[in-house]
């Protein structure tokens, strides 16, 4: 290694070392009045509880615990790298005080967050202070050896003292800079770990042991319910279909042959006419029942697989649309099903909105996911929220623990990206 090289290693470590010391005093000035306020105005809210006034006052005084906790861990990331994860229980839409207070008191990550302060304006204090100290108390060092700094005074005979050096000739002044230079060498190797250090108390005490538990079971209720909102939507669009369609058609053509059994000896012209009618409802309700067995799951889909399906979708399409596909097998029919219906959404989304003049659909399986990019060249402006088509599609994917990205500036184009974890056969 060149002495280029070691020069820059040891700004940058100096650099490092300079910034944590900077964050660490400000953490220090910041950590101990607000932990010492807020745990006394929680202690104060949940004493005045039984008279009535806590009810208001401690739902607001544990917000405020609740953001200077999420502060701490923003810092806690932002400055070193250290996740604190949390997992607040969501309050009751509409709640009285009391059962909003209520619900507050019991969930364990409020408890954590209110346990934490005491905890916070004593070691935390200390673990934020002990990187400002290595860093800035060396200053003074310096400044009493070059005769700009007294000391502090400790015993008689006018004795100064820095840390442990007493300071009384040139030479124990020397002392004082050599100890002081010392510390500077300690923290700057030390003070970032020790900035660090304060991070992980917080995360010991504020950090949800079982976060990433809870948030899968989070996800997996909330696509549970999608999925079962998803499968009672389409059982009552093919009710629908049914009723309106085939069932009414259906319908129809037995009245007609009943009046064809009247009216075959009578008027057998007028009954030849009526058999013909009853042959085109035939024919009408058995194409619908088609639609509507192909709207199910397309046969298409079952024998060819999803790519030929999407290149046969994009066929019907009334627009110029290229289809790429690089799949070396097939994923489980549910996977397929569901990768063919957000498509189907999305194309149709394109179609009605976008006002493009073309489409491109790319379908490939790499790293463990199947990815499918469908881009058009319209005018953009697509988003995902609520009373979106692509909200479906995002609910349709998440059963599958799938994810959609969607960029779509204004003036275009728009991409939109579905992802589906899945091996194939």
């Amino acid at each position: 290694m060149d002495t280029d090289t070691k020069r820059d290693g040891f700004r940058a470590t100096a650099r490092e070392a300079l910034l944590a010391g900077v964050q660490g005093l400000v953490l220090a000035v910041v950590v101990l009045p607000c932990g010492v306020a807020f745990f006394a105005l929680t202690l104060i809210s949940l004493a005045l509880i039984p008279v009535g006034i806590g009810l208001v006052t401690t739902p607001a005084v544990l917000t405020g615990v609740r953001a200077l906790a999420d502060a701490r861990r923003r810092l806690a990331a932002q400055w070193c790298g250290i996740r604190i994860p949390a997992v607040y229980r969501p309050l009751p839409p509409g709640a009285n005080p009391w059962t909003r207070t209520a619900a507050l008191l019991r969930d364990p990550q409020v408890r954590r967050d209110v346990l934490w302060l005491p905890v916070d304006m004593t070691a935390g204090f200390f673990t934020a202070l002990a990187p400002a100290v290595l860093v800035f108390f060396p200053i003074q060092g310096f400044l009493v050896a070059a005769g700009l700094w007294r000391a502090n005074v400790r015993g008689p005979g006018d004795v100064y003292w820095y840390a442990f050096v007493p300071v009384t000739g040139q030479v124990s002044a020397l002392g004082a800079a050599a100890l002081g230079a010392v510390i500077l060498a300690v923290g700057r190797r030390r003070t970032p770990s020790l900035l660090a250090a304060h991070f992980r108390l917080a995360r010991t005490v504020i950090g949800a042991p079982d976060a990433a538990l809870a948030e899968r079971v989070r996800v997996l209720t909330e696509t549970r319910q999608d999925a079962v909102d998803t499968s009672a939507a389409e059982l009552r669009r093919i009710e629908r279909d049914l009723h309106d369609g085939a069932q009414a058609r259906l319908v129809a053509m037995g009245m007609d042959l009943g009046t064809i059994e009247m009216l075959v000896e009578q008027d057998p012209a007028q009954a030849k006419k009526l058999i013909a009618q009853a042959r085109r409802n035939s024919a009408e309700a058995l194409e619908e029942l088609r639609d509507l067995v192909r709207g199910i799951h397309p046969p298409v889909l079952a024998e060819r697989g999803l790519g030929d399906a999407v290149r046969a979708l994009a066929l019907r399409l009334p627009l110029p649309a290229e289809v790429t596909v690089e799949l070396p097998g097939r994923a489980d029919a549910p996977v397929e099903s569901a990768a063919y219906f957000a498509v189907t959404e999305v194309l149709t989304n394109a179609v009605k909105h976008s006002g493009a003049d073309r489409i491109w659909a790319d379908v490939h399986h790499t790293g463990g996911r199947l990815r499918i990019t469908v881009t058009d060249n319209g005018r953009g402006g697509a988003v995902t929220g609520a009373g979106s088509g692509l909200a479906g599609v995002e609910r349709r994917l998440g059963t599958f623990d799938g994810v959609l990205a969607v960029s779509s500036p204004a003036g275009g184009p728009t991409m939109v990206t579905m992802e589906i974890p899945c091996v194939l056969s």
